[in-house]
């Protein structure tokens, strides 16, 4: 690690605040708002801390409209730095163990407003699912296609609540969820926290340009989301472009079907894809295409359209 930046780091931490809301960056991402809320603190102060820890490349901030969320840096040497410095805190620290208390506080209060969007908009996802195979027998064949395959870093493009973060999380160093509606993230977020799963994160961001770096993850999800999109081929090209090489991405979704009132009532813009026309897209965006798998209900079917990045950068 470079002398400099190490040194610029550990003057970044040196300061007893500082150093708990490294501890707080280790276990999620918070806004200010939060952090005042744990630490008792000052926005003004508390945003002061934080700037001086980004600034020092320890944490990170992202963006969400007019939110910033804060976690600690993943990249680079501010990663380990942050990390190693996390680490040597002690939970039974009387200060960081009041902050691990308000910590569960915000948290419950996250999941609270999560499950009460959730119950205000929960039908619509219910009357959707009553008409194809059961969610969890397409979860396990969709388990089975990544089986094979070892990764680290998972990409699911159209999060909505997260649960390919939960499915995939545990399998995973790192998993990060892309979506546009921030009601989703919050719920997201909040399932995400309930379920323990610190590795993963959500981010708003468009499917058509994904805040993700090129070649940076092992696996890739579009679950349930391409019927939504007015260019399906344009997100297969950017599942295709954030893949390394030998990586996986796989596409779930409806096989064509006439039920218009899900176009109606539900906002799909495509009933459904063609295997050919999805292997096509695959194609197109230098991938190659699997054996589509389908999942037959009653009156919709679910396919499952994997394929792989080719082993070297084309």
């Amino acid at each position: 690690m470079n002398s400099k930046f190490l040194l610029a780091g550990l003057r970044a931490a040196g300061e007893p605040t500082r150093l708990r809301l490294l501890s707080l960056c280790a276990r999620g991402e918070f806004t200010v708002s939060d952090f005042t809320q744990i630490l008792g603190q000052s926005q003004p102060r508390v945003s002061r801390h934080l700037k001086l820890l980004c600034d020092a490349g320890l944490v990170d901030r992202f963006r969400e409209g007019t939110w910033g969320f804060y976690r600690l840096a993943e990249r680079a040497e501010g990663g380990i730095l942050s990390r190693i410095l996390a680490a040597l805190i002690s939970d039974d620290d009387p200060d960081v163990a009041r902050d691990l208390e308000r910590l569960a506080d915000v948290k419950a209060a996250r999941l609270e407003a999560a499950d009460k969007y959730f119950r205000a908009n929960a039908s619509q996802w219910d009357e959707i699912r009553s008409l194809y195979v059961p969610e969890k027998d397409v979860e396990a064949a969709l388990t089975d296609v990544f089986d094979p395959l070892e990764f680290n870093e998972f990409l699911d493009i159209g999060t909505g609540t997260g649960r390919m973060l939960e499915l995939f999380g545990r399998r995973v160093a790192k998993g990060v969820g892309v979506d546009l509606n921030r009601e989703m993230l919050a719920v997201a977020r909040a399932k995400l926290d309930a379920a323990g799963l610190e590795n993963c994160q959500v981010r708003h961001g468009d499917m058509y340009t994904l805040p993700i770096p090129s070649h940076s993850v092992d696996a890739v999800t579009v679950h349930q989301v391409l019927r939504y999109a007015d260019d399906p081929q344009s997100v297969i090209r950017e599942a295709a472009r954030v893949l390394r090489p030998g990586g996986r991405v796989a596409v779930v979704d409806f096989a064509p079907h006439d039920i218009e009132a899900l176009r109606d009532q539900h906002a799909h813009r495509r009933l459904g894809f063609a295997h050919d026309e999805v292997a096509g897209w695959f194609k197109s965006a230098g991938l190659n295409p699997g054996a589509a798998i389908d999942l037959a209900g009653d009156p919709l079917t679910v396919t499952i359209w994997p394929a792989d990045a080719p082993q070297t950068e084309v």
